[in-house]
């Protein structure tokens, strides 16, 4: 698993994933596939994937999706932890699930 399978996930099921780094710092993938450290406020001096690498715990969180309408629950979070095989396999489910666009001629 890695960076890149995060963000298929965090896409493709509009989640949250965070993850506590070896320095202390905390990752955040958001629902747009984007990986932030909030904390870091210079060039850091760590490689995410090698980081990704020693992850044990991924904290997921679902909600807040975009048919807020819809939601009873508005502006509630269901969160979850996650252990490094069940967010690998979660990450694999997502990879399996195919492009997530439909295929057409031009």
């Amino acid at each position: 698993m890695n960076l890149s399978d995060l963000r298929k996930v965090t896409l493709k099921k509009h989640l949250r994933i965070r993850f506590a780094l070896s320095n202390g710092m905390e990752c955040i993938v958001n629902e747009h596939g984007i990986a932030q450290v909030p904390a870091l406020r210079a060039v850091p001096s760590f490689n995410l994937e090698d980081e990704l690498v020693r992850v044990q715990t991924f904290v997921v969180e679902a909600g807040g999706g975009r048919d807020k309408d819809k939601d009873k629950d508005k502006g509630k979070t269901a969160i979850r932890s996650y252990t490094r095989e069940q967010m690998a396999a979660l990450a694999q489910a997502g990879a399996a699930a195919g492009p997530a666009h439909d295929e057409h001629d031009d």
